[in-house]
Protein backbone atom coordinates (compact mmCIF):
# COMPACT_ATOMS: atom_id res chain seq x y z
CA UNK A 1 0.00 0.00 0.00
CA UNK A 2 1.72 3.75 -0.81
CA UNK A 3 2.41 5.56 1.85
CA UNK A 4 0.25 8.20 2.26
CA UNK A 5 1.95 11.76 1.71
CA UNK A 6 1.90 14.67 4.88
CA UNK A 7 0.06 17.60 4.50
CA UNK A 8 -2.49 18.86 2.42
CA UNK A 9 -2.72 18.48 -1.14
CA UNK A 10 -2.61 22.45 -2.88
CA UNK A 11 -2.09 23.74 -5.82
CA UNK A 12 -1.12 26.67 -7.20
CA UNK A 13 1.45 29.94 -7.03
CA UNK A 14 2.48 32.49 -4.86
CA UNK A 15 4.10 35.83 -5.70
CA UNK A 16 6.41 36.25 -2.61
CA UNK A 17 8.27 38.97 -1.54
CA UNK A 18 11.35 37.24 -0.04
CA UNK A 19 12.89 39.46 2.75
CA UNK A 20 16.19 40.18 2.75
CA UNK A 21 18.43 38.23 4.66
CA UNK A 22 16.49 34.80 4.14
CA UNK A 23 17.60 32.33 1.62
CA UNK A 24 15.28 31.21 -1.00
CA UNK A 25 14.80 27.82 0.86
CA UNK A 26 14.48 29.21 3.62
CA UNK A 27 11.65 31.56 2.28
CA UNK A 28 10.03 28.42 0.47
CA UNK A 29 9.87 26.17 3.69
CA UNK A 30 8.04 29.07 5.23
CA UNK A 31 5.43 29.30 2.47
CA UNK A 32 5.00 25.28 2.39
CA UNK A 33 4.42 25.40 6.51
CA UNK A 34 1.91 27.97 6.37
CA UNK A 35 0.22 26.48 3.82
CA UNK A 36 0.70 22.56 4.85
CA UNK A 37 1.40 21.77 1.60
CA UNK A 38 2.86 18.33 0.45
CA UNK A 39 4.96 19.30 -1.94
CA UNK A 40 6.70 22.99 -2.60
CA UNK A 41 9.29 24.55 -4.95
CA UNK A 42 10.60 28.04 -6.01
CA UNK A 43 11.19 29.29 -9.84
CA UNK A 44 15.03 30.12 -9.00
CA UNK A 45 16.88 31.90 -6.36
CA UNK A 46 17.85 34.87 -5.01
CA UNK A 47 20.84 35.66 -3.29
CA UNK A 48 20.16 36.09 0.70
CA UNK A 49 21.20 39.80 0.22
CA UNK A 50 18.22 40.51 -2.53
CA UNK A 51 14.65 41.04 -1.73
CA UNK A 52 11.70 40.55 -4.01
CA UNK A 53 9.81 38.16 -6.20
CA UNK A 54 10.11 34.94 -5.56
CA UNK A 55 7.11 32.87 -7.33
CA UNK A 56 6.63 29.81 -4.97
CA UNK A 57 4.99 26.33 -6.67
CA UNK A 58 2.29 24.51 -4.53
CA UNK A 59 1.58 21.02 -5.61
CA UNK A 60 0.96 20.30 -9.25
CA UNK A 61 2.66 23.56 -10.29
CA UNK A 62 5.88 22.38 -9.45
CA UNK A 63 4.95 20.69 -12.66
CA UNK A 64 6.09 23.36 -14.22
CA UNK A 65 8.11 25.71 -12.51
CA UNK A 66 10.62 25.08 -15.07
CA UNK A 67 9.30 27.26 -17.71
CA UNK A 68 10.32 30.41 -15.34
CA UNK A 69 13.42 29.49 -15.07
CA UNK A 70 13.77 29.91 -18.38
CA UNK A 71 12.21 33.71 -18.22
CA UNK A 72 13.67 37.10 -18.95
CA UNK A 73 13.73 39.27 -15.57
CA UNK A 74 13.55 43.06 -14.40
CA UNK A 75 15.62 43.99 -11.16
CA UNK A 76 16.14 47.43 -9.14
CA UNK A 77 19.81 47.17 -8.69
CA UNK A 78 21.93 49.49 -6.40
CA UNK A 79 25.19 49.88 -7.24
CA UNK A 80 28.42 51.05 -4.60
CA UNK A 81 31.19 52.40 -6.81
CA UNK A 82 35.09 52.40 -5.93
CA UNK A 83 35.43 48.81 -4.01
CA UNK A 84 35.72 46.09 -5.63
CA UNK A 85 34.49 42.40 -3.14
CA UNK A 86 35.67 39.23 -4.11
CA UNK A 87 31.74 37.87 -4.26
CA UNK A 88 30.80 41.28 -6.68
CA UNK A 89 28.34 42.05 -3.93
CA UNK A 90 28.28 43.75 -0.43
CA UNK A 91 28.27 40.27 1.55
CA UNK A 92 31.96 39.90 0.57
CA UNK A 93 35.28 41.35 1.37
CA UNK A 94 36.84 44.14 -0.05
CA UNK A 95 39.80 43.04 -2.22
CA UNK A 96 40.37 46.98 -3.75
CA UNK A 97 39.73 50.73 -3.57
CA UNK A 98 39.69 52.82 -6.08
CA UNK A 99 38.88 56.69 -6.32
CA UNK A 100 35.89 57.29 -7.96
CA UNK A 101 36.20 60.17 -10.37
CA UNK A 102 33.73 63.29 -10.85
CA UNK A 103 30.53 61.51 -13.07
CA UNK A 104 27.59 63.19 -14.22
CA UNK A 105 24.76 61.64 -15.34
CA UNK A 106 25.64 61.76 -19.42
CA UNK A 107 28.79 60.04 -18.22
CA UNK A 108 26.95 57.21 -16.61
CA UNK A 109 24.47 56.55 -19.27
CA UNK A 110 26.58 56.61 -21.99
CA UNK A 111 28.31 53.58 -19.98
CA UNK A 112 25.47 52.01 -18.88
CA UNK A 113 24.41 52.29 -22.89
CA UNK A 114 27.18 50.14 -24.14
CA UNK A 115 25.61 47.56 -22.26
CA UNK A 116 22.47 47.15 -23.86
CA UNK A 117 21.95 44.36 -26.23
CA UNK A 118 23.59 41.05 -26.78
CA UNK A 119 27.03 40.91 -24.38
CA UNK A 120 29.17 37.83 -23.18
CA UNK A 121 29.61 37.58 -19.62
CA UNK A 122 31.93 35.68 -17.33
CA UNK A 123 30.01 33.94 -14.79
CA UNK A 124 31.21 34.70 -11.19
CA UNK A 125 32.90 32.93 -8.84
CA UNK A 126 30.66 33.02 -6.32
CA UNK A 127 28.03 31.32 -8.22
CA UNK A 128 25.85 27.54 -8.20
CA UNK A 129 27.28 26.74 -11.52
CA UNK A 130 29.16 23.42 -11.36
CA UNK A 131 32.55 22.55 -11.71
CA UNK A 132 33.11 19.23 -11.81
CA UNK A 133 30.27 18.27 -9.53
CA UNK A 134 30.80 20.66 -7.13
CA UNK A 135 29.39 24.70 -7.49
CA UNK A 136 31.80 27.31 -8.28
CA UNK A 137 31.27 28.99 -4.62
CA UNK A 138 32.28 25.63 -3.00
CA UNK A 139 35.90 26.21 -4.96
CA UNK A 140 35.93 30.00 -4.13
CA UNK A 141 35.66 29.46 -0.60
CA UNK A 142 38.29 27.01 -0.64
CA UNK A 143 40.87 29.94 -2.75
CA UNK A 144 40.62 27.83 -5.75
CA UNK A 145 40.17 30.24 -9.14
CA UNK A 146 38.44 28.49 -11.67
CA UNK A 147 38.79 29.13 -15.85
CA UNK A 148 34.98 30.46 -16.95
CA UNK A 149 34.14 30.59 -20.32
CA UNK A 150 32.04 33.70 -21.12
CA UNK A 151 28.13 33.54 -21.96
CA UNK A 152 25.72 34.96 -24.09
CA UNK A 153 23.05 37.31 -22.35
CA UNK A 154 20.88 39.76 -23.26
CA UNK A 155 20.52 43.49 -21.65
CA UNK A 156 16.89 44.71 -22.54
CA UNK A 157 16.70 48.04 -20.79
CA UNK A 158 19.27 49.57 -18.24
CA UNK A 159 18.08 53.28 -16.91
CA UNK A 160 19.72 55.34 -13.97
CA UNK A 161 17.02 55.50 -11.53
CA UNK A 162 18.33 57.84 -8.85
CA UNK A 163 22.13 58.80 -7.59
CA UNK A 164 23.73 58.73 -4.00
CA UNK A 165 27.01 59.36 -2.31
CA UNK A 166 28.24 56.35 -3.20
CA UNK A 167 26.65 55.24 -6.26
CA UNK A 168 23.46 55.01 -8.23
CA UNK A 169 20.51 53.16 -8.95
CA UNK A 170 19.06 51.00 -12.35
CA UNK A 171 16.34 49.35 -13.27
CA UNK A 172 17.15 46.55 -15.53
CA UNK A 173 15.50 43.86 -17.62
CA UNK A 174 17.58 40.87 -18.79
CA UNK A 175 17.53 37.44 -20.22
CA UNK A 176 17.73 34.29 -18.01
CA UNK A 177 21.55 33.59 -16.92
CA UNK A 178 22.46 37.22 -16.23
CA UNK A 179 24.34 38.19 -13.20
CA UNK A 180 23.69 41.40 -12.08
CA UNK A 181 26.73 41.20 -9.51
CA UNK A 182 29.12 41.22 -12.77
CA UNK A 183 26.89 43.67 -14.61
CA UNK A 184 27.49 45.88 -11.88
CA UNK A 185 31.01 44.94 -11.56
CA UNK A 186 31.80 45.26 -15.19
CA UNK A 187 29.81 48.87 -14.98
CA UNK A 188 32.30 49.76 -12.93
CA UNK A 189 35.33 48.48 -14.52
CA UNK A 190 34.08 50.90 -17.21
CA UNK A 191 33.76 54.07 -15.52
CA UNK A 192 37.19 53.63 -14.43
CA UNK A 193 36.75 52.71 -10.42
CA UNK A 194 35.47 49.49 -10.09
CA UNK A 195 31.78 48.89 -8.18
CA UNK A 196 29.76 46.25 -6.20
CA UNK A 197 26.26 45.37 -5.97
CA UNK A 198 25.12 47.00 -2.79
CA UNK A 199 21.34 46.08 -3.36
CA UNK A 200 19.63 44.43 -5.25
CA UNK A 201 15.08 44.00 -5.09
CA UNK A 202 14.00 41.77 -8.32
CA UNK A 203 10.60 43.48 -10.22
CA UNK A 204 9.81 40.55 -13.07
CA UNK A 205 9.87 37.21 -13.80
CA UNK A 206 8.50 36.07 -16.89
CA UNK A 207 4.59 37.82 -16.88
CA UNK A 208 4.90 38.00 -13.27
CA UNK A 209 5.50 41.09 -11.56
CA UNK A 210 5.84 42.80 -8.02
CA UNK A 211 1.86 44.09 -8.17
CA UNK A 212 0.41 41.34 -6.05
CA UNK A 213 3.19 40.57 -4.00
CA UNK A 214 3.02 39.54 0.23
CA UNK A 215 5.71 39.29 2.20
CA UNK A 216 6.04 36.38 4.91
CA UNK A 217 4.48 38.43 7.70
CA UNK A 218 1.22 39.12 5.57
CA UNK A 219 0.79 35.84 5.17
CA UNK A 220 1.20 34.59 8.66
CA UNK A 221 -1.43 37.52 10.14
CA UNK A 222 -3.82 35.65 7.27
CA UNK A 223 -6.68 33.12 7.77
CA UNK A 224 -5.89 29.75 5.96
CA UNK A 225 -8.89 30.80 3.53
CA UNK A 226 -7.38 33.97 3.10
CA UNK A 227 -4.16 32.72 2.34
CA UNK A 228 -5.48 29.93 -0.50
CA UNK A 229 -7.75 33.10 -2.19
CA UNK A 230 -3.98 34.79 -2.91
CA UNK A 231 -3.04 31.34 -4.49
CA UNK A 232 -2.26 31.94 -8.40
CA UNK A 233 -3.67 29.13 -10.50
CA UNK A 234 -1.43 26.26 -11.74
CA UNK A 235 -1.78 27.27 -15.87
CA UNK A 236 -0.56 31.20 -14.34
CA UNK A 237 3.31 29.53 -14.96
CA UNK A 238 2.42 28.55 -19.01
CA UNK A 239 0.04 31.31 -19.94
CA UNK A 240 2.18 32.33 -22.95
CA UNK A 241 1.90 28.65 -23.88
CA UNK A 242 -1.10 28.19 -26.50
CA UNK A 243 -4.18 26.38 -25.82
CA UNK A 244 -5.61 23.22 -26.90
CA UNK A 245 -8.88 22.13 -26.16
CA UNK A 246 -10.10 18.05 -26.02
CA UNK A 247 -13.57 16.00 -25.47
CA UNK A 248 -13.89 12.98 -22.60
CA UNK A 249 -12.16 10.35 -24.81
CA UNK A 250 -9.37 12.65 -25.37
CA UNK A 251 -8.99 13.79 -21.80
CA UNK A 252 -9.01 9.55 -20.83
CA UNK A 253 -6.50 9.02 -22.82
CA UNK A 254 -3.95 11.49 -22.47
CA UNK A 255 -4.45 11.32 -19.05
CA UNK A 256 -3.25 7.51 -19.48
CA UNK A 257 -0.22 8.58 -21.54
CA UNK A 258 -1.83 7.87 -24.87
CA UNK A 259 -1.06 10.42 -27.12
CA UNK A 260 -4.18 11.77 -29.62
CA UNK A 261 -5.01 13.80 -32.56
CA UNK A 262 -6.11 17.19 -32.52
CA UNK A 263 -6.39 20.31 -35.01
CA UNK A 264 -3.26 22.20 -34.61
CA UNK A 265 -2.58 23.69 -37.97
CA UNK A 266 -2.01 26.99 -36.33
CA UNK A 267 1.14 25.28 -34.49
CA UNK A 268 4.40 24.34 -35.84
CA UNK A 269 6.14 21.09 -35.72
CA UNK A 270 6.91 20.50 -32.22
CA UNK A 271 5.43 23.46 -30.44
CA UNK A 272 4.58 22.69 -26.56
CA UNK A 273 0.84 23.45 -25.90
CA UNK A 274 -1.65 24.16 -22.86
CA UNK A 275 -4.16 21.27 -23.08
CA UNK A 276 -7.81 21.57 -21.68
CA UNK A 277 -10.93 19.38 -21.01
CA UNK A 278 -14.02 21.81 -20.11
CA UNK A 279 -12.17 24.56 -19.17
CA UNK A 280 -9.62 22.13 -17.06
CA UNK A 281 -5.80 22.24 -17.51
CA UNK A 282 -4.58 18.51 -18.44
CA UNK A 283 -1.02 19.31 -18.84
CA UNK A 284 1.31 20.08 -21.64
CA UNK A 285 1.74 18.57 -24.96
CA UNK A 286 4.15 18.45 -27.34
CA UNK A 287 2.51 18.40 -31.15
CA UNK A 288 3.93 16.83 -34.04
CA UNK A 289 3.17 17.61 -37.92
CA UNK A 290 0.25 15.83 -38.08
CA UNK A 291 -1.45 17.04 -35.13
CA UNK A 292 -0.74 14.08 -32.98
CA UNK A 293 -0.35 15.43 -29.22
CA UNK A 294 1.76 13.55 -26.99
CA UNK A 295 1.92 14.35 -22.65
CA UNK A 296 5.19 15.77 -21.58
CA UNK A 297 3.66 17.02 -18.40
CA UNK A 298 0.30 16.08 -16.83
CA UNK A 299 -1.67 16.86 -13.71
CA UNK A 300 -2.49 14.74 -10.65
CA UNK A 301 -6.04 15.41 -9.22
CA UNK A 302 -6.36 16.16 -5.53
CA UNK A 303 -8.20 12.96 -5.30
CA UNK A 304 -4.92 10.52 -6.95
CA UNK A 305 -2.52 12.28 -4.62
CA UNK A 306 -4.84 11.26 -0.89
Amino acid sequence: MARRRRGRPIDGVLLLDKSEGVTSNRALQQVRGLYQAQKAGHTGTLDPMATGLLPICLGEATKFSSWLLDADKRYLADVRLGAMTDTGDREGEVLKKRDVPALNDDDIESVLAGFLGEIDQVPPMYSALKHQGRPLYEHARAGREIARAPRRVSIYDIALTSRHDLGFALDVSVSKGTYIRTLAEDIGERLGCGAHLEGLRRLKTGSFDDTDMLDIEALESMSDEQRLERLLPVDALISHLPVLETDSEGARRIMHGQPITLETSALTDGSVARLYHDHCLLGVVTVSATGQCVPRRLINTADERR
